[in-house]
């Protein structure tokens, strides 16, 4: 907490903030950050494992084989996430699981896994696009701006 709101808050609140302050437990920041790199990192070797066999073997491009490569990815996370394994994954590495495009099927067949109860309709299927919705949203929303942004660009002659 800023000093100027520590100031400010009465004198038991300032008791308790230092009480708080001397038995939080430290977060050892940089191991975390090697954590999420490592695994990061891992998972994007794999997305371009899968990227290369997809090349190789089915004659795409590099720019062709994207698409196919970023399914895989989901497909598999979503398959780690219904056996239990992705959430220990995503326990030791916290964003370096989450950062990906992983981290987003993740969060898809997660919503989808704890609202089953409810039935595919609603629960599965109403509640696995809640996260889903809105980023698909924001991305459909981003992609006119910059099209339209282009549009005039060219249209104007090009700046």
């Amino acid at each position: 907490m800023a000093d100027k709101k520590k100031k400010n808050l009465p004198p038991i609140a300032q008791n308790y903030q230092a009480f708080q302050d001397k038995r939080e437990v430290k977060r050892p920041i940089v191991k975390n950050c090697i954590k999420a790199f490592l695994v990061g990192g891992f998972i994007c070797f794999i997305g371009q494992l899968i990227s290369t066999f997809y090349i190789y073997f089915f004659d795409f491009t590099e720019q062709t084989a994207g698409n196919p490569t970023t399914a895989t990815l989901i497909f598999i996370t979503m398959l780690l996430t219904g056996f239990g394994v992705y959430d220990r994954i995503g326990q030791f590495a916290g964003a370096g699981s989450a950062v990906p495009v992983t981290g987003f099927g993740n969060a898809v067949i997660s919503a989808a896994i704890e609202h089953r109860t409810e039935g595919f309709v609603l629960g599965v299927g109403g509640n696995m696009f809640k996260l889903a919705g809105s980023v698909i949203l924001f991305g459909v929303f981003s992609a006119f701006v910059v099209a339209l942004i282009k549009t005039i660009i060219i249209t104007w002659g090009g700046f």
